[in-house]
């Protein structure tokens, strides 16, 4: 009987223990996120795991490529695209909850040169020569056909009348933070990125602004999947509230709604 007694109680423990913290599933949270969140949505992420419990598992990369994966049945609960254009793709292949969208934050883009480049204050305006500027260089951004931030560039390039000459001496990159990197490391004389990417590489300097009516507004929708999970619904409001509005300001994005808290 005294044996039987001890299974009994070590089951018991056993048991106890599987249903203890330390057992307990973690409440998690997947976020497919365009490149350029990287910095604010860390912050994002810690300050909402920090309230909540929740745990936020990030994967950062062009927004053409998320759209992808998760047209694929990567498993996301959260969607963040740099541009409307990736949203409205994985709304067309039923991927994302349409009703939980949000036009959330707005952004601008720059020209950027490695931090001792003796080019400085370029005017960008009319008549504005991006391929005589880069003489024998290379300019880095996105790809042009599919990632955000090149697609900006791009049509502000056109708008300006640059596009033609400067288009042969284009480094396409497939994320703005790839394209951030090779101007950073000096492989490019210049590159386009967002003002906010810009801000959080030390290795690169700001040295003009394309002006907004070049280019399609730079808006950043997020959405939860049609996969999402229940938890989905408290991280998508804290991404609303004032709390997260601080911080993404900080890094220079504009928050295009009212803070709901």
């Amino acid at each position: 009987m005294s044996r039987i007694a001890g299974f009994f109680t070590a089951f018991l423990i056993l048991l106890g223990a599987l249903h203890s913290p330390a057992f307990a599933d973690d409440k998690t949270l997947t976020v497919f996120a365009a490149a350029s969140m990287k910095n604010a949505l860390d912050d994002i992420d810690a300050a909402y795991t920090a309230k909540t419990g929740v745990k936020i598992n990030a994967s950062y990369a062009a927004s053409s490529t998320l759209a992808k994966q998760i047209e694929q049945g990567a498993p996301a609960d959260v969607f963040v695209s740099a541009d409307t254009d990736w949203m409205d793709y994985a709304i067309k292949q039923k991927n994302i909850n349409e009703p939980t969208r949000v036009n959330l934050l707005g952004n601008s883009i720059v020209l950027i040169a490695p931090k001792d480049s003796k080019i400085d204050n370029v005017n960008i305006g009319p008549g504005f020569d991006l391929a005589k500027l880069a003489a024998d260089g290379r300019i880095a951004t996105g790809d042009v056909k599919a990632v955000p931030v090149g697609k900006y560039a791009k049509a502000a390039l056109e708008k300006l009348g640059a596009w033609q000459a400067a288009e042969p001496k284009f480094a396409m990159a497939e994320s703005v933070r790839a394209a951030l990197t090779l101007v950073a490391r000096g492989e490019a004389v210049l590159g386009i990125v967002y003002s906010t990417d810009a801000k959080v590489e030390p290795g690169v300097k700001i040295v003009g602004t394309f002006p907004a009516d070049t280019h399609p507004a730079i808006i950043y929708p997020v959405a939860a999947t049609t996969t999402a999970k229940p938890e989905t619904s408290g991280y998508l409001a804290f991404l609303r509230s004032s709390a997260a509005k601080t911080i993404l300001e900080k890094y220079g994005f504009k928050f295009l709604i009212s803070p709901t808290t």
